[in-house]
């Protein structure tokens, strides 16, 4: 009767090591932290929208909100990015950090179309004579202050979480980005709230009507780019695009030693990112008849090089002797 399992086998030097378990708890923890810390903001938000009739905390409180759920899929695709490779994914489940940032950061930009059109609809509306619900300032500044010091707070753990992984999380990463990014959001829709209460007997008179509307479009409009960004990243991993030129400089400094130690040439280079994991293909001219025994040395040790100057690696060599890329790419493509 054939086997049920579908773990690859893996030796001690090739097997799949992933962050350490102290890394990997941090960064639950500070998933955690996040989870309450979002659902609390996103809470209050919503709460003081309603007392104070702003759109601008509305927003604010539903990017929080939003951030509540996203945390919630960060902490699932935490936890199974760290499963080994099998036979349905025999690359491992690196992609599902790509898939986590790319569909966060177009959901974001989804809120912020919304929160534009919103904010339009209101200026259209009072250009056409229609008078916005006027706003109650009153709990803006103990809004305001609560806020920061949360948002502060939750950009610490994650911060902190970060760096213990070795700076090669991109769900910790995008999470304090998104916290720091929410606390200035938040930091501006309340300057620019109370700024409008206290100078709107003078020149900002005439704009105090739709003051909220307008803090929305320059809060939205910051965070239009700064989503795309994120969104083009997690696209271009999903896509298979080659890694930064920054990485590939790293991955040829991290396998020439020991290429060098087996005799042979890098004719050529293939480095992928996909969330925390890199793909690395290394087309070599070992110049000399070799083994498949020779070929798995080489292997393992550039497997362990790699994993030492970026963490999680999965290293293949190619031999060829052919030096024109095209014809290179093109057999392998075909393999």
């Amino acid at each position: 009767m054939p086997s049920t399992d579908q773990s690859v086998p893996t030796n001690p030097t090739h097997g799949y090591e992933f962050a350490p378990e102290s890394a990997e708890a941090d960064e639950h923890r500070a998933l955690w932290v996040s989870i309450v810390g979002n659902f609390w903001m996103g809470s209050a938000g919503i709460a003081v929208a309603m007392w104070s009739n702003s759109q601008a905390i509305l927003v604010d409180g539903l990017l929080a909100l939003i951030g509540f759920a996203a945390a919630i899929a960060a902490l699932w695709v935490s936890r199974n990015i760290a499963r080994q490779p099998d036979r349905i994914r025999p690359f491992g489940y690196g992609a599902d950090e790509s898939i986590f940032t790319t569909f966060r950061a177009l959901t974001m930009l989804g809120l912020v179309l919304f929160a534009v059109t919103a904010a339009l609809g209101e200026i259209v509306a009072y250009i056409n004579g229609t008078t916005p619900t006027p706003l109650n300032h009153g709990p803006v500044a103990v809004y305001l202050g609560l806020m920061l010091a949360t948002c502060t707070t939750l950009w610490a753990f994650h911060y902190l979480a970060w760096r213990k992984s070795g700076k090669t999380s991109d769900i910790l990463k995008l999470e304090a980005n998104a916290t720091l990014f929410d606390g200035v959001i938040t930091v501006a829709t309340g300057a620019g709230l109370l700024l409008i209460r206290y100078f709107g007997d003078g020149p900002l008179a005439p704009i105090v009507p739709i003051g909220d509307a307008l803090i929305v479009l320059i809060l939205c409009s910051l965070a239009f780019f700064v989503y795309v960004a994120d969104f083009r990243q997690g696209l271009a991993e999903l896509a298979g695009v080659a890694a930064s030129p920054s990485h590939q400089a790293t991955v040829r400094q991290a396998i020439l030693p020991p290429l060098t130690k087996w005799g042979g040439i890098l004719l050529d280079l293939a480095v992928v990112k996909a969330g925390r994991n890199f793909s690395v293909v290394a087309f070599v001219d070992p110049g000399r008849p070799v083994s498949g025994g020779d070929v798995d040395a080489l292997d393992e040790e550039m497997t362990l090089s790699l994993r030492q100057a970026l963490g999680h690696v999965d290293a293949m060599v190619v031999i060829s002797e052919d030096n024109a890329p095209e014809s290179r790419w093109r057999h392998y493509a075909n393999t």
